[in-house]
C-alpha cells in the first residue's frame, strides 16, 4: 500500500469519526430538548444548538461524501461520452467544484472574521465565530477530499467510466439499471 492510500484511508477514518461524533452529539441534544419539553421545563438553548449541529453535520458530512466520491454528480451522463471527451469533462467538473469550495472557504473566513464578538442568543458564552467555523473548515476538508479523489476520477474517466453510487447502493450495475420494462 502506498503512502497516498494510507493517508487517504486515515483521512476517511478522520472524517467518519467527526461525522459520527457530530451525529451522536446532535441526537443527544435533540433527545435532551425533547425530554425537557416533555417534563414541562424546556431548555432555552437546545433549538439553537441543534441548528448549529445540523449545519456542522451538513458541512462535515459533505466532506466525507466527497472523500468517498459519493457527492452529487451525473456519472451516467458523463459515461455516455467516449474516454477522450470524458476526461476533459471530468477535469472541468472537478475544477469547478474545487473552485467553488475555494470561494466558500474564503467567504466563510470573511464571515467568521465579521462575527467577532458575537455570541449565541441563548448561550452567551458561546461565540458565533465557533459555530460558523464549520463553513471554512468544511470547505477546506471538501477540497482535500476532492484532491485525494482526483486520481480515481482520472482513472475512471480514462477507463470504463464512473460508478453511479446510488445504483451501487441499490445493488444494480449500470447495465442492469438501463434495462427497461415493457
Amino acid at each position: 500500500m502506498n503512502s497516498l492510500t494510507i493517508f487517504k484511508n486515515a483521512y476517511f477514518k478522520f472524517l467518519e469519526v467527526i461525522v459520527v461524533a457530530i451525529m451522536i452529539a446532535l441526537a443527544s441534544v435533540v433527545t435532551v430538548g425533547f425530554l425537557s419539553r416533555l417534563v414541562g421545563s424546556p431548555f432555552s438553548w437546545y433549538d439553537e444548538v441543534a441548528s448549529v449541529g445540523l449545519a456542522w453535520l451538513t458541512y462535515y458530512g459533505a466532506a466525507l461524501a466527497a472523500a468517498k466520491g459519493a457527492h452529487i454528480g451525473c456519472p451516467t451522463v458523463v459515461n455516455y461520452f467516449p474516454p477522450s471527451i470524458r476526461l476533459p469533462i471530468a477535469l472541468v467538473a472537478e475544477a469547478i467544484t474545487i473552485g467553488f469550495f475555494v470561494l466558500l472557504a474564503y467567504t466563510g473566513t470573511q464571515v467568521v472574521l465579521i462575527l467577532e464578538g458575537s455570541t449565541l442568543i441563548s448561550l452567551t458564552s458561546v461565540s458565533v465565530q465557533l459555530t460558523q467555523s464549520a463553513i471554512p473548515i468544511g470547505a477546506v476538508l471538501f477540497i482535500i477530499a476532492e484532491l485525494l479523489h482526483l486520481p480515481e476520477v482520472i482513472s475512471s474517466a480514462k477507463g470504463d467510466g464512473f460508478i453511479d453510487h446510488e445504483l451501487e447502493e441499490a445493488g444494480l450495475t449500470y447495465d442492469k439499471a438501463s434495462i427497461t420494462t415493457k
